[in-house]
């Protein structure tokens, strides 16, 4: 059964002449897919040109800067459409005069790390780009698209905390099957994708970086002890992190800090963008019930399935979490609209130690709600 998805909306919008629409977000999690869909649903009769960013001849045409050529590239196209648009060298330069000199051209491209766009597409074209971030499945397209009802959705819950959604792996069956395409993304995409890209001078601590951060997610995390644990210096690690979370594997989250003496202000953690990312590098497929870390889990699930929900309806929105240093903490606190949401996180319905201090220091938040399993569905969907 094909998972529709809901980014349609938004790629229509964006779609203006003498603009680039950038579709940014990890490799495998279905943009090229949702091209197709979108040409599929298209309507009207606009004349529409597909190229594949890492053919050669397409990278030869649109890294060059002749304005004749790239003209002749275009003629008789109204939608130009470049997909995995970072492997071509200097692609900016050759959008924005595209651009420039067709008025009417309409251009879409998608990249699977926003750090090759900005050096690549984005600094040409400032005040010429749109950008959507498309994440993999979420569990708000899924309750739209793809069950019939929400306890069909729930049944599955427990193996999508384990293996995640990337499209590939969620469509697969067999259990063993989605351990080793997991295995294989994580090797022959992923991290493939920032050691060549990048030219890292230290390409062994990539992962292991990665390992570490598995077993902290939901923990605050400390530069100065990743380095010493990893045999390297600080500005690595904060280099390593910067690439890990443009290239859309891991999302950090900064420390809410406004009002007290003893509020955390310099501390983050970090989330995997994918569960089962998560799940590989450390090598734990343990089912669900039998896991020692379900509370590590829920936080990062719902984090990061709320912020592919604001992303599929347009939401604007700042995250951050909240702790004091005698550990009072609210998981989530989102800055929406002027207003303060505080959200925790738990599996079964507990009042977190840390909410009365933190509504005596900011009495204009609104209610705290407490995310258990049994009311998740309409925080994340």
């Amino acid at each position: 059964m094909l998972v529709k998805r809901l980014y349609l909306n938004q790629l229509k919008k964006l779609i203006l002449p003498g603009k680039i629409s950038l579709i940014v977000g990890p490799r495998r999690a279905g943009k090229t897919t949702f091209l197709h869909q979108f040409l599929k649903e298209k309507a009207n009769k606009e004349r529409v040109k597909f190229v594949l960013g890492d053919n050669l001849k397409i990278q030869e045409i649109l890294s060059s800067r002749d304005q004749k050529l790239l003209s002749e590239f275009v003629e008789g196209v109204d939608l130009l459409i470049i997909d995995e648009v970072h492997f071509i060298p200097q692609v900016g330069y050759s959008l924005k005069l595209l651009i420039d000199t067709h008025p009417h051209l309409k251009i879409v491209a998608t990249g699977s790390a926003s750090l090759d766009l900005v050096h690549k597409v984005g600094e040409p074209l400032v005040g010429r780009k749109l950008t959507i971030k498309f994440y993999p499945f979420s569990i708000y397209e899924l309750r739209r698209t793809y069950y019939r009802n929400d306890f069909e959705l729930k049944q599955e819950l427990e193996d999508i905390l384990v293996y995640g959604l990337y499209p590939e792996i969620f469509l697969t069956p067999q259990k063993r099957q989605k351990q080793l395409l997991l295995s294989e993304l994580i090797e022959s995409y992923l991290l493939r994708d920032i050691l060549t890209l990048e030219n890292l001078r230290y390409p062994f601590l990539l992962k292991r970086l990665l390992q570490l951060l598995a077993f902290q997610i939901s923990n605050l995390v400390s530069w100065n002890e990743l380095a010493r644990e990893l045999g390297t210096d600080v500005k690595t690690i904060e280099k390593y992190l910067w690439l890990l979370e443009k290239s859309f594997i891991i999302i950090s989250l900064f420390s809410f800090s406004r009002n007290l003496r003893n509020e955390l202000k310099k501390s983050k953690k970090y989330y995997f963008v994918d569960l089962g990312i998560r799940n590989a590098l450390i090598q734990d497929f343990t089912p669900w019930q039998k896991r020692a870390d379900k509370g590590q889990l829920w936080e990062n699930f719902l984090f990061i399935e709320r912020l592919k929900r604001a992303a599929l309806r347009g939401v604007q929105s700042n995250y951050f979490f909240w702790r004091t240093r005698y550990d009072q903490e609210i998981d989530l606190i989102e800055w929406r609209q002027g207003r303060i949401h505080p959200y925790e996180f738990k599996l079964k319905k507990i009042k977190p130690k840390g909410w009365l201090k933190f509504k005596q220091a900011y009495p204009e938040a609104t209610k705290l709600k407490v995310i258990n399993q049994d009311g998740f569905l309409n925080f994340v969907a």
